[in-house]
């Protein structure tokens, strides 16, 4: 090498940038060489390569946007001497921009979307390209939070693992320096919304909304942010023993407000439709003859499904003339049947039903007869005797008053003659 080439060396070498390397922990930009099975080649400066490997690359980056020649920030993790690679970490970098991010979100109160990566049995678990966020039940908005019967864990759970892998608008409510304890509320991200919906509301709007609970008292009803109960009395005018059988969870439902107290708001599905009481008044009337399935059986007797859900009773006693020890020898469930309508009282949901009274009588012998007659004589005795006996006790208590008087005067007598002899 002449003195000429040497100094040409000297003056490349003064001219090139400097050579930094990297330490562990720093956070440097790169760029995309290539990427190969999820695992990426970087560029760092012209002056060493680094890969980021799948695992190291996270979970917040679209790898459709990992394209080469794009500039990417990553962080240093260490070397492989055998190798001669720089081990770079893509994720560590995007937590340390993430949880910036998450800070400026709480400071501003800035709604964003997350999407929930596993459930336990107090919420949903986020997970942030390795940063661990939660949201708990408590902060979960009416239509996502789970309506358990008995608030059975078990179900609770499952209901939580169905939203794993749903996008939830929420906002920050809580987050520290290292990222330990990082809590959000969808409850806090729809709190405007709800309180301006509940400040429009009033008694006797109707509203459309989502089913969002079933219990076994009612069931519960989201419409813009806010929550309401549908209470098994206000389902249906007919008898209501199952509320899931008149809707499911998610299904939309027209409802009408009947109560505001507080932040309790009181809906009706049935006050949507006429009064099936008055119906029935206008169609049917004392010995009237119906026909409807019978919808269940009990000791007293059976219910007969009639016109908007009301339950008509034919009692144990107007099932047959003869003795009935089970209703079930005469009538079945879902059969249809006819019915004389023997007591109907609109005004107090009362409808009684007879099946026997469609049915002659049977004919009496001369000894039923005789026994009969026989009875109604003894019924006649008993009640003569009871008569008597009561008139007697009145009279007793006449007696028994005139002789406490008597003595009263007598008393009151003695000692007025006793004060004027002194």
């Amino acid at each position: 090498m002449t003195d000429k080439d040497l100094a040409l060396f000297e003056e490349l070498f003064k001219e090139s940038p400097e050579i930094k390397y990297p330490k562990t922990g720093e956070v440097i930009s790169g760029t995309i060489i290539k990427v190969e099975k999820k695992n990426v080649l970087v560029n760092v400066n012209n002056q060493f390569t680094g890969l980021v490997v799948s695992k190291e690359v996270g979970n917040t980056v679209d790898p459709s946007t990992l394209l080469p020649g794009t500039s990417i920030e990553v962080m240093v993790l260490g070397d492989s001497v055998e190798r001669g690679l720089l081990i770079l970490s893509l994720k560590r970098a995007n937590q340390i921009k993430n949880l910036s991010n998450l800070e400026k979100f709480f400071n501003s109160s800035e709604v964003i979307t997350v999407r929930p990566t596993e459930a336990n049995k107090g919420g949903l678990l986020i997970d942030i390209d390795g940063l661990k966020g939660f949201i708990p039940v408590s902060q979960l908005t009416p239509l996502h939070y789970p309506r358990v019967e008995g608030a059975d864990p078990e179900k609770i759970l499952a209901h939580l693992n169905s939203l794993v892998g749903v996008d939830f608008k929420v906002r920050v409510i809580n987050v520290d320096e290292n990222g330990k304890k990082i809590i959000f509320s969808e409850k806090a991200a729809i709190k405007e919304d709800r309180e301006k919906a509940l400040g429009n509301l009033k008694e006797g709007d109707v509203v459309e909304g989502v089913v969002s609970g079933i219990l076994t008292y009612g069931l519960f009803v989201t419409f813009n942010g806010l929550e309401g109960l549908v209470h098994v009395s206000e389902i249906d005018w007919g008898h209501v023993n199952n509320p899931s059988k008149f809707a499911k969870v998610g299904m939309k439902v027209k409802v009408k407000v009947i109560g505001l107290d507080t932040e309790k708001i009181s809906l009706s599905i049935k006050r949507l439709k006429e009064n099936p009481w008055d119906v029935l008044a206008k169609k049917y009337k004392v010995n009237d003859v119906v026909t409807a399935p019978i919808s269940r059986i009990s000791q007293f007797g059976a219910f007969m499904d009639l016109e908007g859900g009301i339950q008509g009773l034919i009692h144990l006693s107007e099932i047959s003339h003869g003795v009935v020890k089970d209703i079930r020898d005469f009538i079945k469930v879902g059969e249809e049947v006819k019915a004389k309508i023997i007591n109907f009282e609109p005004k107090k949901k009362r409808i009684g039903l007879s099946l026997k009274a469609l049915k002659p009588a049977p004919k009496q012998t001369k000894k039923e007869s005789d026994k009969k007659e026989e009875t109604e004589e003894k019924k006649e005795e008993v009640k003569v005797e009871k008569t008597k006996a009561k008139e007697k006790s009145v009279e007793t208590k006449k007696t028994t008053e005139k002789k406490t008087a008597a003595t009263k005067k007598s008393s009151a007598k003695k000692e007025t003659t006793a004060k004027e002899e002194k």
